[in-house]
């Protein structure tokens, strides 16, 4: 009745689509089988009619087809699906007309992605991307909670990796299209996203930083121009104090994932501003328990920030993305005067720069007094680093302690201290002294061992040479020891007693 009604010229059946076509769908799972296929060459005729339609009241209709998006028949999943797909590209609408009705739409999509049948989702991911493009290039006004609340919920309601993935890309081009309208859901998105970080695929997590990268570089709209970076500053302080948090908490997400982590975030931000703003939020956990907390807050704090500057300091040494902060902090006490006279002001400029990181670093790197030590080398702050390894005698050794300094040595033989090791051979530079000191102070901690043995080797390498060529040592009179760090402004004795502070309160922490 439905097909013939429909044949006569002067009955409209589009109009009373909403009314039957719920019916027509269900008749697709009939038992009998002309039934179904009568259904559903009725339901392929109606939608031909609907994508050349002038009037189509959607309303009514998506809600009948989000419904059988979720149906258990296939069949009657696809043509759903399907049908969604030609409302999106309806002519007549330049999808506009769906926008009050983007959130269910989106929720049906969602459904079908991680469908059991290949064909579903083939159209279901064909279909989202049609709908998110449609959503970022459309200039009409649209909700943003109804779409943010289905969004979230298949982020923590699901676990299949397409509809983490298809999730994702939605909130980063909200972010994108809406920035300004999205800062006051960003409270409520932080947890869904830091909760995402623990997924066990690297793609969602990686995607997932991306978005959190977007939300700390996001500025928002009304601000004054001077104002501007505050905003941003405040948003990228949010995210970092965010994700370090989850790190306090779960250790075994910064075992796994931290470095993952703090590298992709590095490459989307700027590293060198990662790493200041983790030094500094680190740097609060020092208060953490002091005035009326547990007993045993202090201690689970201070050996939080000792791991997490551990594994920071373990990054900046070895990964790829780091390599422009390292070169940073390699000039930081380089003296200009090596330089040709064409690359002296440059290089000040470098240096300036690298001094003013490192001075922020050492403030956090103290907890960790290996990757302190790590960071002078790296920096060519010798005279420093020799003053440090003179301080551990006063540590206690314990076995993690050397297999950090054992680790150091492996690294020295990497290609990040190539430099250290050929300064090694400048035996008439002021330099020579603590930096030799300080390797001899590395190898006097370490015990028999392929560590201990290598670095001698090398080490009774340069003595040979020195021997050799007959070069005195260049040796400084004491009071004039401070003078690589003090050039560039920072105080040797002050950074000394910053890490006999940090080395104190972790004592009493202990105690």
């Amino acid at each position: 009745w439905i097909t013939v009604l429909d044949s006569i010229p002067d009955i409209s059946m589009i109009d009373y689509l909403a009314d039957f076509l719920d019916g027509l769908f269900n008749m697709l799972s009939d038992t009998n089988r002309e039934i179904r296929q009568a259904a559903d060459s009725a339901l392929s005729g109606f939608l031909r009619e609907v994508s050349v339609s002038t009037v189509v009241e959607f309303g009514p209709i998506v809600s009948i087809l989000v419904l059988q998006c979720h149906s258990k028949e296939r069949l009657n999943r696809l043509t759903a699906i399907t049908w969604l797909a030609e409302l999106i590209h309806h002519p007549y609408s330049g999808g506009d007309a769906l926008l009050p009705y983007h959130a269910e739409v989106l929720g049906a999509i969602m459904r079908c992605i991680f469908d059991g049948e290949v064909e579903i989702r083939l159209v279901a991911e064909r279909t989202n991307n049609d709908l998110l493009t449609l959503v970022k290039d459309t200039e009409g006004e649209f909700d943003l909670s109804p779409l943010l609340d289905t969004l979230t919920g298949e982020l923590l309601g699901k676990d299949d990796v397409p509809t983490k993935m298809a999730a994702l890309q939605w909130i980063n081009m909200l972010l994108e299209k809406r920035k300004g309208d999205m800062n006051e859901y960003i409270k409520d998105l932080l947890p869904v996203l830091l909760r995402t970080l623990s997924d066990p695929s690297d793609d969602v997590v990686l995607l997932n930083l991306q978005v959190l990268s977007r939300i700390s570089l996001n500025q928002k709209e009304g601000f004054e121009e001077g104002n501007k970076g505050d905003a941003e500053e405040a948003q990228f302080k949010m995210v970092l104090n965010a994700i370090l948090s989850l790190f306090a908490t779960d250790r075994q997400l910064l075992e796994t994932r931290g470095s993952l982590i703090i590298r992709k975030l590095c490459v989307l931000l700027n590293a060198k501003s990662v790493y200041i703003r983790m030094a500094d939020a680190l740097s609060s956990y020092e208060t953490i328990g002091a005035d009326g907390g547990p007993e045993g807050d202090e201690t689970d704090s201070l050996e939080f920030v000792s791991t997490m500057v551990q594994t920071l300091n373990l990054i900046l040494l070895t990964a790829a993305e780091l390599h422009e902060l390292r070169g940073i902090l390699s000039r930081a006490f380089l003296e200009s005067d090596r330089f040709p006279i064409s690359r002296r002001k440059k290089q000040q400029q470098s240096s300036h720069e690298g001094a003013h990181v490192f001075a922020g670093l050492f403030k956090c790197w103290c907890h960790n007094p290996v990757s302190t030590f790590s960071l002078c080398l790296l920096a060519q702050a010798y005279d420093l680093s020799f003053a440090l390894v003179k301080k551990f005698s006063e540590l206690e050794v314990t076995v993690g302690f050397l297999m950090q300094i054992d680790k150091l040595v492996q690294l020295l033989e990497s290609p990040i201290f190539v430099h250290l090791r050929l300064q090694l051979l400048d035996v008439d530079t002021t330099y020579h002294a603590p930096l030799l000191k300080s390797c001899y102070g590395l190898l006097m901690l370490l015990p028999q061992s392929d560590a201990f043995r290598s670095l001698n080797e090398r080490l009774t390498t340069v003595c040979n040479l020195r021997d050799n060529l007959g070069i005195k040592p260049n040796l400084r009179p004491e009071d004039e020891m401070t003078t690589i760090v003090s050039r560039k402004g920072l105080n040797f004795k002050k950074l000394l007693m910053r890490f006999d502070e940090v080395i104190e309160q972790h004592k009493q922490a202990k105690e």
